[in-house]
């Protein structure tokens, strides 16, 4: 075997998400697999998600691959790290050649070869890992030092060469290699827990938005858009091979270009398209028209971003919008019968209990369908590391430890954001039930969310 993708993402380690059950294939090696294989490389696939550790290692042994290339995020770090010392301390894989990318190595390259990698990509995948591969198998004579987009140890120092330029047109990529993997596996596990399945898609890479918090490390601070066309092709694709209930789109913001959705509702319409699909969005990227559109084309469901009810944390994040605007939106979408959910961020830095408040308003008035909240970390290389890195009060092992485990000063402990959280949930549900005239609600909601967080605190 000559190259092997693959990720240490294992579902059966996840007590969140075997909570929810809703996983979804790694895309990201799915479209490199194709590349590959265009390429005629010799290239295998092994998705973890349904397996163990254990299993995986045995796949290795038994195939020996003279390269494995594995993706790497804030969720898979630590079982990659494990993945990459029992290669290189292990007999039988010793001359493996170990490729590291995803979004937790570009700013972490350092670390990562420190753990063992022989070379980490930086940024977009593909066109990378064809180069770095064709060389390491011994298929091109060039020197290591020409491959653009590659970080690697030299004299036991880390180098890092010259940046790759993203590739222009992603309509040049092939689809993503589904066929690699059993995506019966996840159709049966969406049946089973929400009775329908689902398949995600991509339709763009990178975000042309600011917000301060968020990583752009793989496709950075860009906006490229594959054509309504190839778009609509993909679909009908996987719904002759797959017939999935319905679609997720992965997009950061997937109504950014107006005239890129007026496109797809024209494919769809003179295709007979009509399916069930999630996307997430912008509240000033949405207008009756856009709104209309998408449900003729089969919307079931839109995410709207706000990440707080107050407008003072919304200008802290950079998130340019008006959330007075996000509300009206969210309130609009429903209107059109399409469900809503939104984002929410707590213990974001000067946040105090005037925001919470806020936020739990803003929830109440706009009632969106699902919410979900997260407490702010900074992950390394976003503006919100840089404006908190002096304020960090966590000592943390950096091969035990990932970025979410980053603890800063904040206007509130730590211990506090534990209790705020569900008291946000819990507020908002009870409001809703309150609305339902459920009378036992009404003691509940004589506790005041300030006089909480004083107990909290102490």
């Amino acid at each position: 075997m000559d190259v092997l993708l693959t990720h240490a993402y294992y579902l059966q380690e996840d007590e969140k998400e075997k909570e929810i059950m809703r996983p979804y294939p790694p895309l990201g090696i799915l479209y490199i697999s194709a590349f590959l294989k265009e390429k005629k490389v010799d290239t295998h696939l092994f998705d973890a998600t349904f397996s163990s550790i254990e299993a995986h290692k045995e796949y290795i042994l038994k195939n020996q691959p003279k390269v494995i290339a594995i993706y790497t995020n804030l969720m898979t770090k630590l079982n990659v790290i494990k993945l990459v010392k029992w290669l290189k301390n292990n007999t039988a894989t010793q001359s493996t050649q170990i490729i590291l990318g995803g979004p937790d190595v570009t700013y972490n390259y350092a670390n990562y070869l420190k753990t063992g990698a022989d070379y980490i990509i930086i940024g977009e995948g593909e066109e990378t890992t064809f180069e770095l591969s064709n060389h390491l198998l011994g298929k091109t004579n060039g020197s290591i030092k020409e491959i653009q987009g590659i970080a690697y140890l030299e004299n036991n120092q880390p180098v890092k060469n010259d940046a790759r330029i993203k590739i222009k047109n992603i309509d040049d990529l092939p689809f993503p290699d589904r066929e690699s993997i059993d995506i019966g596996q996840y159709q049966n596990v969406w049946k089973q827990h929400h009775g329908a399945s689902t398949i995600s898609i991509s339709t763009q890479r990178g975000c042309p938005y600011t917000c301060k918090w968020c990583s752009t490390a793989v496709y950075g601070q860009s906006y490229r858009r594959r054509s309504p066309k190839l778009v609509a092709d993909e679909i009908e694709t996987i719904i002759s091979s797959y017939n999935p209930d319905s679609f997720w789109f992965v997009d950061d913001v997937f109504t950014v270009s107006h005239k890129w959705i007026d496109g797809l509702h024209e494919e769809f319409i003179a295709r007979g398209i009509k399916v069930a699909f999630e996307c997430i969005t912008r509240a000033e990227r949405l207008n009756d028209d856009i709104l209309g559109k998408l449900k003729e084309m089969g919307c079931s469901k839109i995410w709207i971003g706000a990440e707080s009810g107050s407008q003072r944390i919304i200008d802290e994040m950079d998130r340019r919008v008006d959330v007075d605007l996000v509300k009206e939106m969210i309130i609009k979408t429903k209107s059109f019968g399409i469900q809503t959910g939104t984002f929410i961020m707590l213990g974001y830095p000067k946040e105090t209990m005037d925001d919470i408040n806020k936020t739990v308003q803003y929830l109440k008035d706009a009632s969106p369908d699902n919410f979900t909240i997260t407490v702010a970390y900074p992950i390394v290389g976003t503006g919100l590391h840089d404006q908190i890195k002096n304020k960090i009060i966590t000592n943390l092992n950096w091969e035990t430890s990932t970025d979410r485990d980053i603890d800063f000063k904040r206007t509130y402990s730590k211990r506090f954001y534990d209790f705020a959280v569900p008291f946000v949930v819990n507020s908002v549900n009870a409001h809703i039930l309150k609305s339902q005239n459920k009378p036992w609600v009404k003691t509940f909601l004589k506790s005041k969310i300030s006089g909480l967080a004083l107990y909290f605190v102490k």
